[in-house]
């Protein structure tokens, strides 16, 4: 993978075929809230089929890997425990190599976050009277006022404060929800403190990741450009952006280096196929992929042609990330993604069309 994308990569093999290993996000790219997305089953069955690993890699610390394995086996998609990687494992390892053995962790999080600790040899407590070693937060749906502010009592005491991630959102069935990062906001405003972060897009993510799996070529294959696919970008591996999450097509055309996926695809049938190539079309900053032609214009992108919408996005891509250079595109897509019938996000963050 380059460190300065400019054009979204082509495969002439299925990707399921030119990598050994999915490392699958899955709030945004498997399901949302207890819903599998559209075709995402379906998809990582035949994956599986044609001998691709699979390997669901999360930054929502609030359930076991136990538990997000049954949940993904109801859903149609077999899973066991041991391949599920969550951002509680990640962080419980951070706190490890830092406090002694058997040491009280002030936790505030759900029971992924419990079970990682006590794998790791560590005790979760409650209390900021507990004379905790380390502060931990994790997301959970059920982390109120009291906890919160036991945490800023430890942190206020200099107690070492850890955060499994920082993911602002989380998407659900029902649109956008606060995530792990807004609850440590208010940590933060409490005490002044910075946390040290485990998870995407951090290296502690990406070191658990690989001991976990031991994916030789592996591929990431998420929804978020800052953590999902930063994460791929600082992990030196490629990436898959699916449409189905947070991330929107229009902040993919502004994207700067370090948020630009390898590929991208609606949805997680991208794992299936071959991916188009995207090249220049004779013009200075013009791109084609498929029927569709982009170039950057007098401060806007332009698009000309027909063809498969996902194509369309591709040369945009092309365009878009070759006029910014190292930085982010300001021109305006408005028009060129209208065409595309990808101008409106939908529900829970996914672009329309």
């Amino acid at each position: 993978m380059t460190t300065h994308r400019t054009v979204p990569d082509g495969s002439e093999q299925p990707l399921d075929q030119a990598y050994d290993t999915a490392l699958l996000d899955l709030d945004g790219v498997v399901y949302a809230g207890g819903d599998a997305i559209a075709h995402a089953v379906d998809s990582l069955g035949a994956a599986r089929g044609h001998g691709m690993h699979l390997a669901y890699v999360t930054n929502n610390a609030a359930r076991t890997p136990q538990a997000v394995a049954e949940h993904l086996t109801r859903l149609g998609v077999p899973a066991e425990a041991s391949e599920v990687i969550t951002s509680a494992q990640a962080v419980a390892r951070l706190i490890a190599d830092q406090v002694p053995s058997g040491a009280r962790v002030l936790t505030v999080g759900g029971e992924g976050l419990v079970e990682a600790l006590r794998e790791r040899g560590l005790r979760p407590v409650d209390s900021a009277d507990d004379d905790p070693a380390a502060v931990v937060q994790g997301y959970s749906p059920k982390v109120g006022w009291e906890q919160l502010a036991e945490a800023a009592y430890a942190v206020n005491r200099g107690v070492p404060w850890f955060a499994s991630n920082t993911d602002l959102t989380i998407p659900t069935a029902r649109g956008k929800a606060p995530g792990n990062g807004a609850l440590v906001e208010v940590v933060r405003i409490a005490t002044g403190a910075t946390p040290q972060i485990a998870g995407k897009p951090l290296p502690p993510m990406h070191r658990e990741t690989v001991i976990r799996t031991g994916a030789e070529r592996p591929l990431v294959v998420g929804d978020r450009l800052d953590t999902d696919i930063e994460g791929a970008h600082a992990g030196g591996v490629d990436s898959l952006l699916v449409l189905t999450g947070v991330a929107s097509a229009a902040q993919l055309l502004a994207a700067p280096p370090q948020h630009r996926p390898t590929y991208v695809d609606a949805d997680l049938r991208g794992l299936l196929t071959p991916q188009p190539e995207v090249v220049a079309a004779g013009g200075e900053g013009a791109y084609r992929c498929g029927g569709w032609t982009a170039l950057a214009g007098d401060g806007a992108l332009l698009l000309d042609g027909q063809g498969e919408p996902m194509d369309g996005l591709r040369a945009l891509c092309a365009a878009a990330w070759t006029a910014a250079g190292s930085g982010t595109c300001t021109l305006d897509a408005e028009k060129a993604l209208a065409r595309l019938g990808l101008s409106q996000p939908g529900p829970g963050g996914r672009v329309g069309g």
